[in-house]
């Protein structure tokens, strides 16, 4: 690492490690306030769309600085071979984690807790002109004060610059990945909310809307896009909640809600207040 940041921050311990990188504990020399950085090593980018990753994400960062439910860049170091990130530190258990780890599933009024800053963080990125693509719980993070932090915008796009608003390219992750994105055709940022509304389901039901034996399998039932809500999973689940999911795993992308409607419908109906 460079003279630079080790002036401004003293690296300590490994706290979460990826393809292309590892993230450490830090702590700025001259506040002493604790961070994350991200560090890069560019010589395992191998192909372009690699590369185009590394250097989308911290633009994109600065765009979406400000709102308290995304992660912030706070500094920037490039090297030779490594990129460094100062973002904000997400030590709390993530998403992934807080499903794996507990049993059953989460109460309405809980998935409503964790899915109403999250679809805010997805309707602010869009009205910037900016879709995520890879919206999962591994990159809804948690930080020590419990506060929710849409992170990892490798897979990110500005469609504000597009005059038809429509991208392309296959990104996204098994069981979350929307089914125009698998199709080839050209698709919009309510991406987002189908990959959203597949976490909402899994918290409140336990299991994927959609998912096979194989990640082929997972693809196919995604593209099929055959939503049901099995009684024994969605006994205690309100009416208002299933209406909900049916808006945002519809397939016909026309026809899905876009994020401010999900916004709207969740503000006239809170999740978890109407049982019926």
């Amino acid at each position: 690492m460079n003279g630079t940041l080790n002036n401004d921050y003293q690296i300590t311990d490994e706290i979460g490690r990826g393809r292309f990188g590892i993230v450490y504990r830090c702590y700025s020399t001259v506040s002493g306030d604790s961070f994350a950085c991200k560090s890069i090593d560019k010589r395992l980018l191998t192909d372009a769309t690699d590369r185009e990753c590394l250097q989308k994400e911290p633009k994109i960062l600065q765009i979406l600085g400000g709102n308290p439910n995304i992660v912030q860049i706070h500094r920037l170091y490039e090297e030779e071979n490594y990129l460094h990130m100062i973002i904000d530190l997400c030590d709390s258990p993530d998403l992934f984690d807080r499903i794996s780890k507990r049993a059953g599933v989460f109460s309405e009024p809980e998935s409503a807790s964790i899915f109403s800053p999250l679809i805010l963080s997805i309707n602010y990125c869009h009205r910037l002109g900016i879709a995520h693509r890879d919206i999962k719980p591994d990159n809804v993070l948690f930080d020590s004060r419990g506060n929710l932090k849409l992170a990892d915008f490798g897979s990110a796009e500005c469609f504000a610059m597009n005059d038809n608003r429509t991208m392309t390219g296959v990104v996204g992750t098994p069981y979350y990945v929307a089914p125009e994105i698998l199709s080839g055709r050209e698709y919009n940022e309510k991406v987002d909310v189908w990959s959203a509304g597949v976490i909402l389901y899994i918290m409140l039901a336990g299991v994927p809307p959609f998912y096979g034996e194989s990640p082929a399998e997972t693809f196919e039932a995604v593209l099929r896009g055959n939503l049901r809500f099995p009684t024994r999973l969605f006994r205690s689940v309100s009416s208002e909640a299933k209406d909900l999911l049916r808006k945002m795993l519809c397939k016909d992308a026309s026809r899905r809600f876009s994020a401010e409607q999900v916004l709207l419908y969740v503000y006239r109906t809170p999740l978890g207040c109407k049982r019926r």
